[in-house]
């Protein structure tokens, strides 16, 4: 590895560690390149060596906070036995993310709109593709023995995914009514019962 390699990554993780600190403190108004290079140290022109604009910086920073929060899933999936307890694992798991690493989870869903993505979803989708498919291939196994409903990959997601992660935008976004601890309680139970199949 050349000189230039490490100190190229560092700069990389520079801007995107800028980058996250300036979308959490300042929001979605105040993220803009000049606040990021400000809060980095880093030039304009680097940051443009490195991600190619400002919107590939933040595409390349949506990618990396979803890849920590499947990252976390996987992990919580992977050492369960059961369908149930795998559904458990997976909800509980995501909604200890949005509290322990809020700035990655806000920039998460703040991000599910915004102007970068279209130009970025075929290099977004890439990068999760891998982990995408893991959580995947868990469940089909738990489908095909009827443990799971069998049904589309993309709805098994939606099923499973869908309500905790609506449950976790609203506590970021300061909903008083959403309570972290009481979904960790109420949530596992009620989305296995979505997902549940004939043979449980």
């Amino acid at each position: 590895m050349s000189p230039k390699q490490p100190r190229g990554e560092e700069t990389a993780r520079r801007l995107l560690a800028a980058a996250l600190e300036v979308h959490e403190h300042k929001g979605p108004e105040g993220f803009t390149v000049q606040a990021v290079t400000s809060t980095s140290g880093i030039s304009l022109g680097s940051l443009y060596h490195h991600f190619g604009s400002f919107d590939g910086l933040a595409a390349a920073l949506y990618a990396r906070c979803m890849a920590d929060l499947l990252d976390v899933l996987i992990a919580s999936l992977e050492r369960t036995r059961t369908a149930r307890t795998g559904v458990r694992a997976v909800v509980v798991a995501y909604l200890r993310f949005a509290e322990e690493q809020p700035a990655k989870a806000r920039f998460i869903h703040a991000s599910s709109y915004a102007g970068f993505l279209p130009a970025h979803t075929a290099a977004i989708a890439a990068a999760k593709a891998p982990r995408i498919e893991r959580l995947q291939s868990w469940a089909r196994p738990h489908a095909e023995t009827g443990h799971i409903v069998d049904l589309p990959d993309p709805l098994t997601e939606m099923l499973l995914i869908g309500p905790v992660a609506e449950t976790a935008r609203r506590w970021l976004a300061g909903d008083p009514t959403i309570d972290l601890k009481q979904a960790s309680r109420v949530l596992p139970e009620r989305i296995w019962q979505s997902l549940r199949g004939p043979q449980e």
